[in-house]
């Protein structure tokens, strides 16, 4: 038996660490509320296991910077068998948040019946996309479920990071801007490839300067669904003094088709990147998104330490 002040058999017992005073102490480690409505992550594209595993890694990484979220994938183009349709999770998600409070007051339990948003939407993409976010507001509406649809996740200082790090892993940049050492296949020129038209080369131009700035080199952003709108900005980077160009997909993977992307390359007659995947700023960013649609803060924003 132990006593307030240590334990009354002599061996050690481990005591509650008081918390530190003031406004430089530690906050307490953010966790879901209770109830919180689903996170649903919108995958676009061709379901395919390799988009299930990276949509699985990015939800796997916003649960662990919110224990005991509820994070779900839901598919545009689902099958609702291997892959369930963004339709069928969001009808699922409430089903399941009825059950529960009707089990509640069936054991006696003194609850309210619940209110609010079902879901948070957040659609897997780096960039606006007029075509597949009206994929997925129907796909929404389509659910009759009451649902929160945010925005993409880009653009943000940590997709330029995500890039940075791509280019760095291909070679085709250095790894630390801290460390001044040149790297033999570094590009002088990077083009951002977009998928979405127009005000998707320009969203990811905002992140292009902010990658610019990481790499002392000319980043311009193009559409790769846009005919010759790589070959031509690639050009345009040529007659001003690049000729080691790269091919950065500011593009997450499940929304583009790969062949797409190294055809665009070969034409251009640059190296490429690998697209963002499932980098760990992208489930943050997805986590972020939900936040702020709940009007919670962040882990970050609570000083949680960033793994």
């Amino acid at each position: 038996m132990s006593s307030p002040t240590g334990p009354a058999s002599g061996l050690p017992v481990r005591m509650p660490r008081p918390r530190q005073p003031g406004r430089h102490r530690r906050p307490e480690p953010l966790v879901a509320p209770e109830g919180a409505p689903a996170l649903v992550l919108a995958v676009p594209g061709v379901p395919s296991a390799a988009s299930r595993g990276l949509a699985e890694e990015v939800v796997s990484i916003a649960r662990s910077e919110l224990p005991g979220l509820d994070a779900r994938i839901g598919y545009l183009d689902g099958d609702d068998a291997e892959f369930p349709s963004l339709r069928s999770v969001l009808t699922g998600a409430a089903e399941e948040r009825t059950a529960r409070f009707e089990q509640a007051r069936a054991a006696g339990a003194d609850v309210k019946e619940p209110d609010g948003p079902v879901a948070v939407v957040v659609p897997l993409l780096a960039g606006p996309d007029s075509a597949l976010l009206r994929q997925v507001r129907q796909a929404v509406m389509d659910s009759r479920i009451a649902a929160e649809l945010t925005d993409v996740l880009g653009p943000h200082p940590l997709l330029a990071e995500a890039l940075h790090v791509r280019l760095s892993e291909a070679g085709l940049a250095r790894a630390d801007r801290a460390r001044l050492f040149t790297v033999a296949t570094a590009a002088d020129g990077i083009i951002l490839a977009s998928v979405g038209g127009e005000e998707a080369v320009q969203a990811a131009g905002i992140t292009g300067m902010l990658l610019a700035a990481r790499l002392a080199v000319p980043v311009m952003a193009a559409a790769l669904d846009q005919e010759g709108a790589i070959t031509s900005v690639a050009a345009e980077l040529r007659s001003s003094g690049s000729q080691q160009l790269a091919l950065a997909p500011y593009l997450i993977g499940p929304e583009i088709d790969s062949a797409l992307l190294a055809a665009a390359a070969e034409e251009a007659g640059c190296a490429t990147a690998e697209a963002l995947g499932a980098y760990p700023a992208i489930g943050k960013l997805a986590l972020a998104k939900y936040t702020t649609a709940l009007g919670m803060a962040s882990p970050q924003q609570q000083g949680t330490p960033v793994r």
